[in-house]
């Protein structure tokens, strides 16, 4: 969440309030936000860290607030995030380690992982479309993040497949 907040900082300065808002208005139903407690602890490690700077501002009849600027460290960070590559294939995918140690120990059967497995997938997929059928059409950030997962999910579906029939 460190990352998507100073991306919303860089747009703007923003008190935590803002920066929730933001994320639900940017990912909408796609991306549970974080709580509020969160957001404000994770800005005061960013503060901490020289990442972000807190202002107070006066506010009539109210506390002060706290408004959040990006600082130059905040902005390089930033700019290091998007420029790397997002990582790939997960090589060492803790299923299939359970799946190629645990039958050795004697404690688990191959098959009863992986239809496990695939009942779990297949929750998450019936998850995922009923999220997708209460988005909006007019929501095409939350209907792709939505799509993508359930794209990744039927892969890893079409995975076990290929597990149960190598392994079987």
């Amino acid at each position: 969440m460190r990352l998507h907040l100073l991306a919303l900082l860089a747009k703007e300065p923003a008190h935590g309030y803002e920066l929730k808002q933001a994320l639900e208005q940017t990912f909408g139903s796609a991306y549970p936000s974080p709580n509020i407690g969160q957001i404000y602890v994770t800005l005061g490690r960013l503060e901490k860290d020289g990442l972000v700077r807190a202002v107070d501002v006066e506010q009539s009849n109210r506390p002060n607030k706290k408004v959040y600027y990006l600082t130059a460290k905040g902005r390089e960070l930033l700019t290091t995030w998007v420029d790397e590559p997002t990582e790939g294939p997960r090589v060492r995918d803790e299923f299939f380690m359970k799946l190629v140690l645990a039958p050795l120990t004697g404690i688990a059967d191959r098959m009863a992982l992986i239809n496990r497995q695939r009942r779990h997938y297949l929750s998450l997929m019936r998850d995922l479309n009923d999220l997708l059928s209460r988005t909006p059409p007019t929501d095409r950030v939350a209907m792709l993040l939505i799509e993508g997962a359930m794209l990744h999910l039927q892969a890893d579906l079409d995975w076990l497949e290929r597990c149960q029939e190598d392994l079987a």
